[in-house]
């Protein structure tokens, strides 16, 4: 639980000043789950829009505060009546071109678990999520306790469950001044007790008081009785509305045709679905300002270096390493030292410098523990510690060392694996690839034994010469790499760890893989820089040339395009900038496959997310999928970060025409989609409809986005790692609250099959090795079929409070082998609970159950894409500290 419930002291006064400044919204607002809902209601404020628009200005609030250190401070003046976005945030405050990307990333992460929770099993229809139902006091308990769980979780350095609790608090707070009556009563503040628990919610409407008229119409502008009680409407048939109350209302609420008809609610512009939709600009007012007060609120409690890593405002990567401690690693050791030393002093104090450091041992049979720290002093001493003792042989227990750091590392970050033996633990190899998927974290193999080297190191087993193929099969489906040097290279060739926390970005090749006597291709544009061309393998030789034909070739040294380097195998050319943009190539001649990568720094790169289009209720919307099922009709949100990096602020901002998928690793192209923007340009917002035939099999595939920038040159960008389509759906979900030792905590599956018959295999696994059953090990499904499970976590009296529990759940295709499999991932947090803690745990059958007689999801076919946000973030107003920072009466709570 938040501890108490004192004023917001550390505000101070300076916020008193902005109170004159007036709070407006275009009249065309409301608050569906996402932008894709706006195809439903154009012009509405969604959960989405009000999650993030409070988080941008808290967080200008906390840049107004905390002046950078070695730059001039931000005056409020540069902001006012300007729309307030991540990209001009961070150009202002840490300079120009810093990224942006990690920010708008953690609040994506907001923004659709406060999304889920209209469509997730277990949360879309409990009263007590929603603030339906007059369920008032239970709402304030559950919305307190997810906010108490998400301080938890930060603490703990989970940053993305305390994300993932944060939204769900969000979503309930801001349902409130949409689902309740507060705004009908005349109400022109945020509920002054909705965040803080010592204070009882007064004038509650009891049972037996009529809240509601019968109304016949769409729009309800009366219905709602003359008093001056607190209420809220009714969803559905659970449970049920008694006489005289009021309904939540809409085209998808059951209760709303049972007298007294009609209904309350202010979600959206749209009569069908929001009957008092008249009101809805009052209450995203409402709900804008409590959002910013719930923001605030953490602020406090976590302070502003906490708050800073629960939303990642920091143009900086974390620093993760896995190290094999085994006795014949000491100069890998020493190299990730020398790296790592190199990495603090470097950015001690700047922007660049890590927010989160990682440091996984293992060796065989052991592995861990994991040493996570925001401390850089702290991270070198326990580096130093570590040193090359005992064992010697192969193969070791890497795979469950990189599981547990990339456990561990936030997301978006590079993880890098020293080591020279091969993997006892490969039958996690699928695991590792789904869960760096899940993570979008990008995982670097350097490895110090030659792989067709026979002799070297003692082995307990005959080893097959395919035994690094697990790594590569990770680095692939990470979008990272392995690179094989040698001992007295080590420590040149891992200077690429020092590039890769610079946040660069790989430039696709065409083709993406070295072909005899055929060059590689590559474009560079203007807001590329830095760019360096890696190749290693058995090379012969190798030239590069640029878009005037003047080449270089593999002689270390200066060269006319820049400075080439060579450490073994391993050739590394830094290109001299500025670079002349247009095409370039690359041609090798080699042995076997070389490897080849260029990579770049640029603030202009683009965030993906994958959807399913919904109609069913509660609200339409994009349900978020971590990646694309077999089957569905799949909406693809493209996030651009870094337009506002464009050379001249003069200048026509970058547009995005399409994005090509191809199959990896061989590059076949798969498809072409359009892309259309969704909002105002400056947001950077695109979707394109991926259609069934074009995600018709389960394999992997990368996204290039093509454009052109604002003076028409062209603009070639690839997704940091391969996306991949999935045979069926996995949805896990876990009991409201914390886990508490002792106890067994119910957990709810749920399997979805859209691309015909499947036959699968369950299997479940959970970190630290609670006991874990389930009722559902083995399942058939048919085409637009789903089944249900259940699973019990039972919690030892011995688990440690404040730790983070994962649940895996694997499903396996019995008859085809080639198909990989599916994985899903839960995180729980195991606390001792206070008495406001304990909540009734929702009732689970012991049963599975299958349904066979309707498709899993009632799918929209909705796929033009409407105006996004426009409302909100149109207005010269809407977004500016005179719009948002207007926490009135805060200080005196």
């Amino acid at each position: 639980m938040l501890p108490t419930d004192e004023p917001l002291s550390h505000l101070g006064p300076s916020l008193l000043l902005l109170l004159q400044l007036q709070l407006l919204l275009d009249p065309a607002s409301a608050f569906f789950p996402n932008i894709w809902s706006l195809l439903a209601a154009p012009g509405s404020i969604t959960h989405q829009d009000l999650t993030e628009e409070a988080a941008l200005n808290v967080t200008l609030q906390l840049f107004l505060e905390q002046p950078p250190p070695g730059r001039p401070p931000l005056r409020l003046e540069d902001f006012l009546g300007r729309t307030l976005l991540a990209d001009n945030l961070f150009a202002a405050y840490f300079g120009p071109g810093s990224p942006s990307r990690r920010f708008r990333a953690a609040l994506g992460e907001v923004s659709r678990a406060n999304a889920a929770q209209d469509f997730l099993p277990t949360s879309r229809n409990d009263p007590d999520l929603h603030f339906d139902a007059e369920r008032l006091g239970q709402g304030r308990a559950r919305l307190v306790g997810a906010l108490g769980e998400t301080v938890v979780a930060a603490r703990a350095l989970d940053h993305s469950l305390a994300r993932q609790r944060l939204g769900a608090a969000l979503h309930a707070l801001q349902d409130f001044y949409s689902h309740s009556n507060w705004v009908e009563l005349g109400e022109q503040q945020p509920h002054p007790h909705l965040l803080w628990p010592r204070q009882g919610l007064r004038n509650l409407a009891q049972v037996d008081d009529p809240t509601c008229s019968d109304c016949d119409e769409w729009s309800c502008p009366g219905n709602l009785l003359g008093f001056t009680l607190l209420t809220s409407g009714y969803f559905g048939t659970h449970p049920s509305k008694p006489p005289g109350k009021c309904s939540h209302g809409g085209h998808f609420d059951q209760s709303s045709s049972q007298p007294p008809r009609g209904g309350i609610n202010k979600d959206s512009t749209s009569p069908g679905f929001s009957p008092h939709h008249m009101l809805h600009l009052q209450a995203a007012n409402l709900a804008l300002l409590a959002s910013i007060q719930a923001f605030s609120l953490l602020r406090s409690r976590l302070g502003d270096r906490g708050f800073s890593r629960l939303l990642d405002i920091t143009p900086a990567s974390s620093l993760s390493f896995v190290l094999d401690t085994t006795g014949s690693m000491g100069e890998e050791i020493n190299a990730a030292k020398i790296q790592a030393r190199h990495i603090v002093e470097q950015r001690r104090g700047g922007p660049m410098e890590p927010t989160h450091y990682v440091l996984v041992p293992f060796h065989d049979p052991g592995f861990g523990p994991v040493f996570t720290t925001s401390d850089p002093d702290s991270f070198w001493q326990q580096l130093n510690e570590i040193h090359a003792l005992g064992g010697g042989d192969e193969p070791e227990m890497c795979l469950s060392a990189l599981e547990l750091a990339l456990q561990h590392t936030p997301p978006l970050s590079d993880i890098f694996v020293f080591t020279d033996a091969s993997p006892k633990d490969a039958f996690l190899t699928n695991r590792v690839e789904s869960l760096t998927q899940e993570r979008r974290c990008r995982v670097t193999f350097l490895l110090t034994e030659d792989p067709s080297r026979v002799q070297g190191r003692p082995r307990r087993e005959v080893l097959s010469p395919l035994r690094f193929e697990p790594y590569e099969a990770v680095a692939l489906a990470s979008g990272g790499e392995v690179i094989f040097t040698k001992d007295q290279y080590i420590q040149d060739v891992a200077a690429i760890v020092g590039d890769s926390v610079a946040d660069l970005v790989t430039l696709p090749l065409e083709p993406p893989v070295v072909v005899p006597e055929r060059p590689l291709v590559f474009s560079v544009d203007g807001l590329l820089q830095r760019v360096t061309v890696r190749i290693h393998g058995e090379v012969s030789s190798f030239w590069i040339r640029n878009p005037a034909g003047v080449s270089q070739g593999q002689e270390e040294g200066e060269g006319p395009l820049g400075l080439t380097r060579r450490f073994g195998q391993f050739w590394m050319v830094r290109m001299n900038d500025p670079l002349q943009t247009g095409t370039w190539e690359i041609q090798v001649t080699a042995k076997g496959t070389p490897r080849v990568r260029v990579q770049a720094q640029t603030s202009l790169d683009f965030l993906v997310h994958f959807g399913i289009p919904m109609e069913d209720g509660p609200h339409p919307g994009l349900y978020p999928l971590t990646q694309p099922v077999a089957g569905l009709q799949t909406q693809l949100l493209v996030e651009v970060t870094g337009l506002g990096s464009r050379g001249n602020p003069g200048d026509p901002l970058p547009h995005f025409s399409h994005v090509v998928l191809r199959g990896v690793p061989h590059g076949a192209e798969l498809g072409r989609v359009p892309l259309e923007p969704m909002g105002p340009r400056e947001r950077g917002l695109l979707a394109a409809s991926l259609p069934p035939t074009l995600l018709s099999t389960a394999g992997p595939f990368s996204l290039e986005l093509i454009g052109q920038d604002g003076v028409g040159q062209g603009l070639h960008r690839v997704a940091p790692q391969p996306c991949a389509v999935v045979p069926v759906l996995l949805e896990l979900s876990g009991p409201p609250g914390f886990l508490a030792p002792g106890t067994e905590a119910p957990l709810s599956l749920r399997i979805a099959s859209f691309s015909g018959p499947q036959d699968l295999d369950l299997r479940t696994s959970v970190n630290p090795s609670f006991a874990l059953t389930s009722n559902l090990s083995r399942v058939r499904l048919e085409q637009n079929e789903s089944a249900w499970g259940c699973l019990w976590l039972k919690v030892p009296d011995t688990a440690a409070s404040d730790s983070v529990v994962m649940v895996t759940v694997t499903a396996m295709d019995r008859e085809a082998s080639t198909v990989p499999p599916t994985h899903t991932f839960l995180r729980l947090l195991v606390r001792g609970p206070t008495p406001q803690d304990q909540l009734p745990a929702p009732v689970h059958s012991t049963d599975p159950v299958l349904t066979t007689t309707s498709p899993a999801f009632h799918l929209s076919t909705l796929v033009t894409p409407g105006r996004a946000g426009g409302g909100l973030v149109g207005n010269p107003w809407w977004g500016t500290v005179g719009a948002v920072l207007l926490l009135l009466g805060l200080a005196s709570w």
